[in-house]
């Protein structure tokens, strides 16, 4: 132990030394000039930054309070340190492949490593009126929450070394070009005229899809499991009121300014939210006899994400259209994908991956340039084609995520193992994987 220590040390100091290194020769450069900043703006798009950064705990309480007492921990655990991983990968390369001059609309490339350049200059290919610096720190947390969207589909059951090196493989391999494709300068996506305000097909798609392919590579839980309700409800009530809370910075934020497009977001992400608690509430009402207090809150967490791609895009009637619809949409699909052998545990798919898909598909619907001059009008304000190109980026964003998160699960299985042992499973993650408890027996 005491030699693993001093090894861990030695590594860390290497590291730190080779970052000022690079620093000092200017590989690795956070200054820039000044440029035309927006006071107003940058304060707006920070604190929306920070509103986001809450997402990725509250996420782990929702999913915490999902899963049973025995892997409370390890849920909330991998939340956070994958927030800490993807930091690592954002700033070292991540950044850069997203955003970087693009090459042939498929990836970025390195020219932005390790932040190189990146510094309070704005980047007029983006955000004119904030730092490149802060469009960095506002995009790490998209590129944060993602991946920890996933992980709900494979709760209870992994290995917390395989969990990280997957984080690493999928920001990389998964996110960073699906996120040049619809987001970046040149991206093909973009340039077809896709529509994605805040993360529809980037963030929610894609998790969708990877959750799907990683429930079907890893496997089911063990029988006992599949009867087990939810531990903790406040935790689930608690995580999808801080996300409800943050996700007006992640759709807002969006706008990258303190501007009437900002203030649309922020108006049609609580309407859809609220509307989306409701449907999905009144479904259980009906079908089970009971208003449940996890669909409720699972509902409002739907609308977050049905509205997401829309929500600069869209007026007020149209996030109710899109809340009272994605709710039902939602529910159904988590009752029939129940009656399958598929063991989506935290039904990630169900949620995010077809609240995903139908959001973006309801902007191909509802976008109007009356509300945001730099969109597109959808089907209903006479442009068909657009609904055409919504499809087809759901469709493309889809099959990408979905093969390749099979493809690097299936990588990791073969060199480490993905699953945790039958006997580590039954004793529960939070003692096998980190030796805690989330309540203790004293």
């Amino acid at each position: 132990m005491k030699r693993k220590m001093i090894s861990i040390l030695v590594v860390a100091i290497i590291l730190a030394a080779l970052l000022a290194f690079l620093s000092r020769t200017g590989i690795v450069s956070t200054s820039g000039d000044t440029g035309q900043l927006d006071a107003a703006d940058s304060a707006w798009v920070s604190v929306a930054a920070a509103l986001v950064m809450l997402m990725t705990p509250a996420l782990g309480f929702f999913y915490g309070g999902l899963v049973r007492q025995k892997n409370v921990v390890s849920t909330i655990m991998q939340c956070v340190i994958i927030f800490a991983v993807s930091t690592g990968v954002w700033t070292l390369w991540g950044y850069s492949l997203a955003f970087a001059p693009t090459h042939g609309g498929f990836i970025g490339g390195l020219k932005y490593a390790f932040l190189h350049g990146v510094g309070a200059a704005p980047d007029p290919a983006y955000a004119a009126t904030i730092p490149g610096s802060l469009f960095y720190f506002f995009q790490l947390k998209f590129a944060a929450i993602t991946p920890a969207l996933i992980i709900g589909a494979f709760a209870e059951r992994i290995r917390f070394r395989s969990l990280i090196v997957f984080v690493v493989l999928w920001t990389t391999f998964v996110y960073a070009p699906a996120a040049h494709w619809v987001w970046g300068v040149g991206g093909w996506l973009r340039n077809l005229g896709a529509l994605d305000f805040a993360g529809g097909t980037v963030v929610h798609v894609l998790a969708g899809v990877s959750a799907l392919g990683s429930a079907m590579v890893i496997g089911r839980r063990n029988k006992s499991a599949h009867a087990a309700r939810p531990s903790n409800v406040p935790f689930v009530i608690l995580g999808a009121a801080l996300l409800w809370f943050g996700w007006f910075g992640f759709n807002a934020g969006s706008a990258l300014a303190m501007n009437g497009i900002a203030v649309n977001a922020l108006v049609t992400t609580n309407i859809a939210a609220a509307f989306a608690a409701l449907s999905w509430m009144i479904v259980d009402w009906i079908l089970w006899g009971k208003p449940s207090a996890t669909g409720a809150a699972t509902g409002a967490v739907c609308g977050l994400v049905a509205i997401t791609p829309a929500a600069g895009y869209v007026d007020s009637m149209a996030a109710i259209i899109i809340g009272l619809l994605v709710g039902m949409i939602c529910s159904f699909s988590v009752v029939l994908l129940d009656r399958t052998r598929l063991d989506d545990t935290l039904d990630v798919f169900a949620c995010h991956g077809m609240g995903g898909i139908f959001g973006a598909i309801a902007t191909g619907f509802f976008a109007q340039k009356l509300i945001n001059p730099g969109g597109a009008d959808g089907l209903l304000y006479g442009n068909p084609k657009q609904l055409l190109i919504q499809i087809g980026a759901v469709a493309a964003t889809a099959v990408w995520g979905f093969v390749m998160s099979i493809v690097l699960l299936k990588i990791i299985d073969k060199l480490m193992g993905l699953r945790v042992t039958s006997e580590e499973e039954e004793i529960g993650l939070d003692l096998s994987q980190h030796g805690e408890s989330a309540y203790s027996a004293d």
